[in-house]
């Protein structure tokens, strides 16, 4: 559904160049539902507009749909649905308003618009608003009117940009069942961008994560998180006995990233319910009191770390630099 070459993207800012998009390379295939991760600024806005037609590449070339997307721009918009992150409802507009619209906008009939937004409308529990106005939509009945709009004309792929953002828990939780139904019972192919590492996890067949404009890893979730070795293990004791008790993890068969902050020790362990047993034996003989201790599987965030040096969500928080901001606002 997706494959693209050497994509790329230059603004210039300033009086310079910035390239935010350094030649990505990406295949999705029909039926996938394939999550795009990165921070502010690593070039995921940038690369979604240049799929959505929404932005020319600098260079590069990609088919979207069986499309062109240079050559066919009009091709690929007929034949993808996308929904942007903060949606495109207009609030004095009824609900069967705004689905009769973007029916009429993709060349259907009113019956035929009708028709379409009603089955839409079922499949994503948004039935019964048609009369209400959209500014009196919930957060999440908002988001798959979104959705549903994206689908009017039953495009065989659909982008989502960060669609469960400024949901609360409940209604995001919700959102995903509509979406896993959207490839699971529909057979619509699925791109989403999110910042949710448990979104990601939960929801995608294959992840793929950008950093400084070039995709840096992608694969399964699981097959990505195997690329971070080992649990990670936080024991937290005297701040007088750290050092000591650095040394003794550092000791444990397997143990690396040692590193200690105030009274905590972090290591990681190839196995760390094999490993627990032996750090408190040592720590018992020299007489170390431990106050607490943790281990975890790694996680999407332990792969960002890996990958990037830092967090997403550490990263997400930091400024957006000027060419992602740039590349928010061009059509």
């Amino acid at each position: 559904m997706i494959e693209a070459r050497g994509l790329a993207r230059t603004f210039r800012s300033r009086g310079r160049s910035v390239e935010a998009v350094r030649g990505v390379d990406l295949d999705v295939q029909a039926g996938e539902l394939v999550g795009f991760l990165g921070p502010n600024g690593a070039g995921k806005t940038t690369t979604l507009r240049m799929l959505t037609t929404l932005l020319r590449p600098t260079a590069g070339k990609a088919t979207v749909g069986g499309c062109d997307l240079l050559a066919d721009p009009l091709g690929v918009r007929k034949k993808i649905g996308y929904v942007a992150q903060g949606g495109g409802t207009a609030p004095e507009c009824r609900v069967i308003e705004e689905i009769e619209i973007q029916g009429r906008f993709y060349g259907l009939t009113k019956t035929d618009a009708v028709r379409r937004g009603a089955e839409l409308a079922a499949q994503l529990d948004i039935e019964g608003l048609e009369r209400r106005l959209v500014k009196t939509l919930s957060g999440g009945q908002k988001r798959r009117l979104d959705i549903a709009l994206g689908l009017i004309h039953s495009p065989g792929l659909v982008f989502l940009d960060e669609p469960t953002t400024g949901l609360d828990p409940q209604s995001r939780a919700n959102l995903w069942e509509h979406i896993r139904s959207l490839r699971g019972e529909h057979g619509v192919t699925v791109f989403l961008t999110t910042h949710y590492l448990e979104e990601a996890d939960s929801l995608c067949d294959r992840i793929l994560v950008i950093d400084n404009g070039r995709i840096v890893a992608e694969g399964t979730p699981d097959e990505l998180k195997s690329r971070v070795s080992g649990d990670g293990v936080s024991v937290e004791v005297p701040a007088e006995s750290v050092t000591d008790a650095a040394e003794i993890a550092g000791r444990l068969p397997g143990a690396q990233e040692v590193s200690t902050v105030d009274s905590t020790v972090r290591f990681r362990v190839p196995r760390g319910d094999t490993a627990l047993p032996d750090l408190l034996r040592a720590l018992d003989g020299k007489g170390i009191a431990m106050t607490s201790i943790q281990v975890h599987r790694p996680s999407l965030d332990d792969v960002f770390l890996t990958l990037t040096g830092r967090t997403l969500r550490d990263a997400e928080a930091a400024p957006a630099p000027v060419e992602e901001k740039e590349a928010s606002g061009v059509a």
